[in-house]
């Protein structure tokens, strides 16, 4: 497989694992071409690399820049905006926690919450039921919530250490 091929295959592959991540396939596809160039690119350039329209483009370098997975650049005497990518994995995989953390963990650890209070006789088995499990969820949202909460404050040593000391 040559270098071409490969930057092809790398994009896709990237694109598929950023829908899995809560990115949408272009979203990640876009990361995925600044990620393995040297250099910062144009939108013109991106979108002539990757096949896709200005509107799109446009789009999604603003998402990516709200993920805090890209930034843009300008250079003196240009007017053309440049964009680059963090080439660090874990500062990506910190970003894409976070991101996933506030848009999608934080609005149900709010409902199950709001939920705890719910109020019902002690006896009977529906309302039990219904205590019980949002308990136990809630719990475990809220372990999930700590773990990401530590992932991202964490350098990367530590972390992989602290995970690889769980399965000793």
């Amino acid at each position: 497989m040559d270098l071409a091929e490969g930057k092809l295959k790398f994009i896709e592959a990237w694109g598929k694992l950023g829908s899995e991540w809560g990115i949408n396939r272009t979203m990640a596809q876009v990361h995925a071409l600044l990620l393995i160039s040297p250099g910062a690119l144009t939108t013109e350039e991106i979108m002539e690399q990757l096949s896709i329209s200005r509107g799109n483009a446009n789009m999604t370098l603003r998402d990516l820049m709200s993920w805090g997975l890209i930034e843009k650049q300008h250079r003196p005497g240009e007017r053309k905006e440049y964009f680059f990518a963090d080439k660090d994995v874990w500062n990506i995989a910190r970003r894409v926690a976070q991101e996933r953390k506030k848009r999608e963990l934080d609005p149900v650890l709010k409902v199950l919450n709001e939920l705890t209070r719910v109020e019902g006789d002690e006896k009977d088995p529906e309302y039990k039921t219904f205590k019980k499990s949002v308990a136990d969820i809630n719990k475990l949202a809220k372990n999930v919530d700590r773990t990401l909460t530590t992932m991202v404050k964490a350098e990367e040593n530590w972390f992989w250490g602290s995970i690889f000391k769980m399965f000793k």
